[in-house]
């Protein structure tokens, strides 16, 4: 079980509970065709976006398999918000969880997003004794790769159309990060 001391905080970023007061930024954001491109869902409308707020303020532990942690990642000095990750705890019997995170496109660029999904891996290997943690993403999505790259995971597999979304199949790949690759490089920062 993990129930994290809210907010965490990075050398640049709070990592803190979602509120409703975050109605209007999620709907910005997550309403962007050019943000929800690789994602499962169509931008938000208003009743998305309310309906994902009210999802993500409940997410703040994860006490049994199945449980999401999803924080808001806002700029430590500025309050700015720049994206949300999380942390699936997938399988409590083989210690498995996997990562995700959504950038606001007006911050894009300075590795905020990198350096809040290191953290979600320091909870989840640190925290709540996971082996391993996976990220999986529409194989389109390089920028995404990219972050999972600069954490240190390895591409695991391309999926060739496994899935039916948004009306077309798409590939997807998984990358993955086991605890002993972890500690080996986080020894080495």
């Amino acid at each position: 079980m993990l129930v994290p001391d809210l907010p965490l905080r990075t050398d640049r970023l709070l990592l803190r509970a979602f509120t409703p007061d975050d109605l209007a930024v999620v709907r910005d954001y997550r309403g962007r065709p050019e943000v929800t491109r690789f994602l499962y869902h169509e931008p938000y409308d208003d009743a998305a976006a309310r309906a994902a707020v009210d999802r993500m303020v409940r997410r703040t532990a994860l006490r049994a398999p199945g449980d999401v942690l999803n924080l808001a990642l806002v700029v430590a000095a500025t309050g700015e918000f720049v994206g949300d990750v999380l942390l699936s705890w997938t399988s409590g019997e083989h210690r498995q969880g996997e990562i995700g995170y959504v950038a606001h496109p007006d911050h894009t660029g300075r590795g905020y997003v990198t350096e809040g999904a290191r953290e979600m891996l320091r909870l989840g290997f640190e925290g709540l004794g996971l082996h391993r943690i996976v990220g999986r993403l529409d194989a389109r999505n390089t920028a995404s790769a990219r972050v999972l790259e600069r954490l240190g995971m390895r591409r695991e597999a391309h999926l060739r159309e496994n899935e039916f979304v948004k009306g077309e199949w798409t590939d997807e790949a998984v990358y993955a990060l086991l605890d002993r690759e972890w500690r080996a490089r986080s020894a080495n920062d």
